[in-house]
């Protein structure tokens, strides 16, 4: 059999004898009144000077092209086309279809073009394709086009739309095929039989995986495809969920499909047809209230274990609960290969699958900070050991060399420290382009940092813990590690939370270093000694054992839980700290002082996904009839100072601020930021402008109102009064102004829809780099006031 025969019944179930010409010509012939032999193409003749008349004659009214971008495309298509053909200096014939004197490519595709091997497609092409049209003006009068086309010549515009097709399809193709080449490269795609395999055996599995082995977005497509239909995959981090479900779309060719979505704090994209489902721990925690046995999912994926946060020890205790009683669920813990053994051994001895990453040589350079570089300094962190590093890295790495870097710091004072001095050396030295990530950027200023810098051009990222398991960026060649992470800690004595910087782990250091090595060698530098290296702790102490638990305890009790000290702990916290905590939730009248039973207000503290003195806040403010500042304050208390702490020393900014200030304390200069917020947006002002003059991240403002609404609905869920008597006794003025300001914010989300959200490349505008499509925040909507 000849290799056309091959190919002809590859894409046809055919036994009615035709060759695959005379079955292309049946299948285009409901959409093409006379299929046309391929027509001799004239070279010389001008297709792009009869653009318009082609278009509004036979395009215009096509369903060919879906929208003017499409449209476009077809006509830059033409154009090379066009030239293509010029090039070739005389009329071309098709070539021969003898494909045994053709060498195929990777596709089982010949180089020289056949049109036996087209694409198997079908399209409606307008009748007047094969029939010229008389046009008619409005008098009736037919008119006479210069620019009217011969059969001959409508026969090859044919020709060229069903090319452009075929060329479009072919460049998907390849796409995909590219696409399934990176992914069976992956590690972990040598192992995705024995994970079936092991799944199939026991209820619970453990995955270690080194950085770079795909498991974060391999295994929920393995599921998939293996037939799980109700998979929920949980993440510590939001940007993590929303970054994983978009790739996993793509892997899956789902991104214009329901089947993978995401659900975090707020925003979700969940509908009945997902099948993959992206959370963070929080939104997993709020379904086991209301459905304990968690029967949406037929397999759970918790992903980064070993980071060890308080509520993923906490879902690992239920599931090692819950499997008990559905023997049907299907479990799969991810983690680095850091005390694999822990988790192991806690599920009772589950299989371990592990799963080498794909590191390249990684050269470590240890250049610890000198104490006297940061002695009379200002600021918290000294910029010049990072931008030395930064010098260092063009003196002796070429442009053409590529790489990227990713710097480890400790919060975001100091990312804004060292990213101001680094943008003006990038400015300066015209090889860089500086981002910053961090989990107070909105979602359009955190997916620049996946972006692509031009050529000769190198991206700093500068970045929290958060890019270290959670965010894998692609391109990173070289590490900066500064050794300090911030985490929360209990003050025993002022009874508060605080956010303190310390020593990374050993453990962690590891990571960092491994992002430098994923697509080739790099180089890690790290700003400490190797002694200093050495007298880092293992592992990071688990946060159940340096944080308050009285939000932990009060949702154990919460679910049914009646002893907590009896939970099933990965490791189990100090018993004080529990004795504490309960302590506590008694004083705020959350449980009974007899038995620590749950009250009518515990009941619905623990509804509430806040502090349990903020859900105090919110409870009291039905009770006086005072809800909608008492719902601003609350929102704002539960998340991150709007105010960015590196300026309150500047004077100018001390300025601006102190019109808002209150000499009640924080909860009301928080009120009174906000309501000056929203009437300045109401206005119609630059709002982003207005908290940048004032050292405000307005990110932060967007999540206030997100959070306040969040907490209405939930108020409104128990039925309790929400000052509707105030809404009532509004002027009409007043109501015309609230509707006048709604409106304006509806306006806005209509804008920020219609903008494009594609960003792929870096370029460079007044001498620095800016992102190619630089949406400001402010284009984000509030939904309501």
């Amino acid at each position: 059999m000849s290799h056309t025969k091959k190919h002809k019944r590859h894409h046809y179930n055919s036994n009615d004898g035709r060759d695959e010409d005379e079955h292309q010509k049946h299948h285009l012939s409901k959409t093409i009144e006379q299929p046309i032999e391929e027509p001799v193409i004239d070279p010389s003749f001008d297709w792009l000077a009869r653009r318009h008349y082609l278009t509004e004659t036979y395009l215009i009214d096509s369903s060919m092209f879906s929208s003017p971008k499409d449209l476009e495309d077809f006509w830059k298509f033409v154009q090379k086309y066009q030239l293509f053909q010029q090039r070739r200096k005389q009329p071309h014939k098709p070539i021969s279809t003898n494909v045994d004197q053709q060498r195929p490519n990777i596709l089982n595709i010949p180089i020289i073009y056949d049109k036996n091997y087209r694409l198997n497609i079908s399209i409606t092409i307008n009748k007047s394709l094969t029939h010229n049209v008389p046009r008619y003006d409005m008098t009736g009068e037919k008119i006479i086009d210069q620019y009217r086309l011969s059969s001959v010549r409508l026969a090859e515009f044919k020709s060229i739309i069903e090319y452009y097709f075929d060329f479009n399809q072919k460049e998907k193709f390849k796409r995909i095929h590219k696409l399934r080449q990176d992914q069976n490269n992956l590690p972990i795609a040598n192992h995705r039989r024995e994970l079936l395999e092991e799944l199939k055996i026991h209820q619970v599995i453990l995955i270690a995986g080194d950085t770079g082995c795909g498991k974060s977005t391999q295994i929920p497509r393995f599921l998939l495809e293996a037939g799980f239909d109700k998979i929920a995959c949980t993440q510590p981090r939001r940007i993590a969920c929303i970054s994983l479900a978009k790739r996993v779309s793509y892997e899956t060719l789902n991104e214009y499909d329901n089947q993978v979505g995401y659900q975090v704090r707020f925003e979700k994209t969940r509908v009945k047809s997902t099948r993959i489902i992206f959370m963070t721990e929080g939104i997993l925690l709020r379904q086991l209230q209301t459905d304990s046995s968690l029967s949406d999912y037929d397999i759970l994926v918790i992903d980064e274990v070993h980071e060890r946060h308080l509520f993923t020890d906490f879902i690992l205790g239920i599931i090692k609960c819950l499997i008990t009683q559905r023997k049907d669920l299907k479990v799969i813990l991810m983690s680095a290969t850091i005390n694999i053994e822990l988790f192991s051994n806690y599920f009772e001895n589950c299989p371990v699958v592990k799963v080498p990453g794909r590191l390249y040589k990684i050269q470590v350079n240890y250049l610890p900070i000198k104490v006297e570089e940061s002695v009379g300094k200002t600021s918290k962190i000294d910029a010049k050991p990072y931008l030395r590093i930064m010098e260092q890295i063009d003196n002796k790495y070429p442009s053409t060399d590529r790489g990227d870097m990713l710097i480890f710091l400790s919060g975001m004072a100091e990312i804004q420290g060292v990213m101001e001095a680094a943008q003006s050396y990038a400015q300066e030295a015209q090889r860089w382009v500086v981002l910053p990530l961090h989990s107070a950027l909105s979602l359009e200023e955190q997916d620049k940092v996946f972006d692509m810098a031009p050529e000769g051009i190198r991206k700093c990222v500068i970045s929290t813990n958060i890019a270290e398991t959670s965010v894998t960026i692609d391109g990173m060649r070289f590490i900066i590690d500064s050794g300090k992470v911030k985490e929360m800690s209990y003050d025993g004595k002022y009874k508060m939370q605080r956010l303190q910087e310390f020593n990374i782990s050993r453990a962690s250091a590891e990571q960092r270093k491994g992002r430098a090595g994923r697509t080739g060698p790099g180089v890690c530098y790290r700003l400490y000694s190797e002694n200093d290296y050495l007298s880092f702790q293992e592992y990071s102490t688990p946060e159940i054992r340096r944080v308050p638990l009285d939000s932990l305890i009060l949702q154990m009790i919460s679910m049914g839980l009646k002893d907590p000290r009896k939970f099933p702990f990965v490791e189990p916290p100090d018993m004080t700290a529990i004795d504490s905590a309960l302590l506590r939730l008694q004083e705020q009248a959350a449980l009974s002082t007899i038995d620590c039973s749950l009250t009518s207000i515990g009941s619905m503290l623990a509804r509430l996904p806040v502090d349990v003195s903020i859900g105090k806040m919110l409870i009291f403010a039905c009770i006086f009839q005072y809800v909608n500042p008492i719902l601003i304050m609350a929102s704002a208390l539960s998340i991150q100072s709007p105010f960015l702490s590196f300026l309150q020393c500047d004077p100018d900014t001390i300025t601006r601020r102190r019109p808002m200030m209150s000499n009640h304390g924080d909860p009301f200069t928080l009120l009174n930021l906000f309501d000056e917020w929203i009437y300045v947006k109401s206005e119609g002002q630059n709002t982003r402008t207005w908290c940048k003059r004032r050292g405000v991240e307005e990110q932060r403002l967007y999540d206030i109102t997100k959070l306040r609404r969040q907490f209405q609905d939930i108020l409104r869920d128990y039925n309790m009064e929400i000052d509707y008597q105030q809404a009532k006794r509004r002027t009409t003025l007043e109501k015309r102004e609230h509707w006048k300001k709604k409106q304006q914010l509806k306006d806005l989300k209509s804008e920020h829809d219609k903008e494009s959200k594609q960003r792929k490349f870096l370029k460079l505008e007044f001498s620095i780099f800016l992102i190619r499509i630089d949406r400001s925040p402010s284009t984000i909507t509030i939904k309501s006031i």
